[in-house]
């Protein structure tokens, strides 16, 4: 029995997990991976890599990141604590949906994760102070080929809900697209 529903978001591929928590009066279980069920969803490779993020400020931003193949990932992107604008853009070369962007809300309490596969850039902007992500990836995380759009880029037109407050320096010098980018061949 799956302990999750799958929904689809506007962008092929990008799917929002919606966990079903079994709770009684001592609190819930709530399963954030399972072999299986992740199957039947398209993630096919196993989970490598867990990370557990701490973003303290309210406002602050981070990404818009990604890894070029052959260290491609899928990951997916769980808020356990605070509320986050979770971001995936689209930069799969051909897509129909190519430098399109689509974000969800995810905290503790709506219980949702978001799959991002393999192609997507992903970031997020605090809504809380104090927000905790945990990532499980498909692609262990590879340095020479780590990619990265810039979030203030008029390309994609991102509309973040509150102003930034917080951008480290690397995410902030990240070049904006040519029109010689052509995304990436996954």
């Amino acid at each position: 029995m799956s302990r999750f529903d799958c929904l689809n978001t506007p962008l092929i591929g990008l799917k929002i997990i919606q966990r079903k928590p079994i709770q009684d009066s001592r609190g819930f279980l709530s399963r954030f991976y399972c072999s299986e069920a992740f199957s039947t969803i398209g993630i096919n490779k196993p989970i490598v890599q867990i990370n557990h993020t701490h973003t303290r400020q309210k406002g602050a931003v981070r990404g818009l990141h990604f890894q070029h193949p052959p260290f491609a990932e899928t990951k997916v992107v769980s808020c356990i604590k605070g509320e986050i604008f979770d971001i995936a853009v689209d930069i799969r070369q051909g897509s129909p949906t190519f430098l399109k962007w689509h974000a969800e809300i995810l905290n503790a309490q709506n219980q949702r994760s978001l799959m991002i596969p393999e192609g997507f850039a992903h970031g997020f902007q605090t809504l809380t102070d104090d927000c905790e992500l945990i990532y499980l990836h498909t692609a262990a995380y590879h340095q020479p080929s780590e990619g990265a759009l810039n979030i203030h880029d008029s390309l994609l037109g991102i509309q973040l809900p509150l102003e930034i407050t917080d951008l480290s320096e690397r995410d902030r010098m990240h070049a904006m697209i040519t029109n010689d980018f052509l995304g990436l061949a996954v």
